[in-house]
């Protein structure tokens, strides 16, 4: 096939998406939500008079694919547990949005190959490596917020437990968190003193906490100070003995993983070599390997080994991965 047809193909292609996009972006300029209040605040601005209902319950911020969030995924088996998956990695990303992502990277990827004469299994590959770029870029976001949480744990413990011993009550450390401490964690603990403090009973909030921070050193934090409420104690020694328990976990995890680190390199390694030696080979000797995607044998050998590599990547994932 002439390389200047695909070219054109794939042009083509990025004009349309950009097309529709800036079509997009003409019609929110006026009639999106956020044009709508720019608007209105310039009214008001200029002496003109508006109307609106004022209510203090916490409402999430309007985009783009809300709709498809509040009425598609929710009603799925499984659609909430991806919502709260994306509320928990703290991008601001919408599932409609992350789905869109995927579709179009996934028909690009599944595009270019039948534009180049390949078989459709390097359609079917190519676009399943592409759809799933979007989810691989939100999972590593949200671990890494979670990582980052699981460390600043212990620092806001340790000055909740100092607050308490001067005085201070519990809500009142709460915002001393919320104020003090940097993202996440930061902003967690403002939310939870919100809640506290426009009525919202203490374990309720608490109990929010955790779903939006699924990570067990916060759980145990929670369930701690619940149980404290109702059978009373020490809840400043109580606070420094979870976050003593918290810092030896970490220091055992930071160990283990130190260990591991062996074993996902050679995953990583094992998994891109014959990819890497395949486009070598490809790019110094296109006839070496014409066989072997011509020839219904050659597809069957090739389909075997991707999925053969699959169970060896999940094999290896599972060995390596040790939970502290």
């Amino acid at each position: 096939m002439d390389t200047s047809y695909v070219l054109f193909a794939v042009l083509l292609f990025v004009a349309v998406v950009l097309a529709l996009e800036g079509a997009y972006q003409v019609w929110a300029s006026k009639n999106s939500a956020e044009a709508k209040r720019v608007m209105a605040r310039l009214q008001s601005l200029e002496g003109a008079v508006t109307q609106t209902t004022l209510s203090i319950e916490r409402q999430a911020a309007i985009k783009r694919w809300n709709w498809l969030d509040d009425n598609m995924l929710r009603a799925l088996p499984k659609g909430a547990d991806m919502v709260r998956y994306l509320e928990t990695s703290g991008t601001g990303r919408t599932a409609g949005e992350m789905l869109l992502y995927s579709a179009v990277l996934g028909a690009a990827g599944a595009a270019v190959p039948m534009l180049l004469a390949k078989p459709w299994t390097f359609s079917l590959f190519l676009g399943g490596v592409l759809a799933s770029l979007p989810w691989f870029w939100l999972s590593r976001r949200r671990n890494q917020r979670m990582q980052l949480f699981e460390r600043q744990i212990p620092e806001a413990l340790d000055l909740m437990g100092r607050a308490m011993r001067a005085g201070q009550a519990f809500p009142t450390a709460v915002k001393m968190v919320g104020e003090e401490m940097p993202e996440p964690i930061g902003r967690e603990f403002r939310v939870l003193f919100d809640e506290t403090n426009f009525g919202i009973p203490q374990n309720e909030a608490l109990v929010r906490l955790a779903d939006r921070v699924p990570i067990p050193d916060l759980r145990y934090f929670v369930i701690a100070v619940m149980i404290q409420r109702e059978s009373g104690g020490n809840l400043a020694e109580l606070l420094d003995n979870i976050a003593a328990i918290v810092r030896a976990r970490l220091k055992l995890l930071g160990e283990v993983r130190t260990l591991s680190a062996e074993g996902k390199l050679s995953a990583w390694i094992l998994g891109l070599l014959p990819f890497a030696v395949g486009g070598v080979i490809q790019l110094t000797n296109p006839a070496f390997l014409g066989v072997l995607w011509t020839d219904p044998v050659g597809l069957k050998m090739v389909g075997g080994a991707l999925v053969l590599m699959a169970v060896g990547v999940l094999w290896m994932r599972t060995i390596i991965r040790i939970r502290v």
